[in-house]
């Protein structure tokens, strides 16, 4: 009997794993829900950055009538350090522009192709 129920656990404990796994990697693939039919060349003060996985972000306020913030997906550190996009160049304050795709449903979201910061443009993707 305890041999059985030692299994169900295994097995439940297993599927459990897997189903917090799969969840999360969908989640973290979700480039469809960006229109790459839409190009957007926004230039702006960056007011937040993270450099951090699975995606380094920042929020950009754009230099504009409305002052409209974005927030930009950009790739991942290892990505964005071995093209030449250090963590310094994300600083607050600092000016860039972002050429990237904006999301189909949270239209203060852009995914970075594209990043110039500093007189230096980096491919992201």
């Amino acid at each position: 009997m305890k041999t059985r129920h030692a299994t169900h656990l295994t097995l439940l404990t297993v599927l459990a794993a897997t189903l917090i796994v799969s969840s999360t990697a969908l989640a973290h693939h979700g480039w469809g829900g960006y229109d790459a039919t839409r190009t957007l060349n926004l230039t702006g003060s960056i007011t937040e950055s993270s450099y951090t996985n699975p995606h380094g972000l920042i929020r950009l306020t754009v230099n504009d009538e409305a002052g409209k913030t974005w927030r930009a997906v950009l790739a991942p550190p290892s990505r964005m350090k071995s093209r030449g996009l250090s963590e310094e160049m994300l600083k607050v304050g600092t000016t860039a522009t972002v050429v990237g795709y904006p999301h189909r449903e949270n239209p203060d979201e852009v995914r970075a192709e594209r990043i110039t910061v500093g007189g230096k443009t980096i491919e992201l993707r």
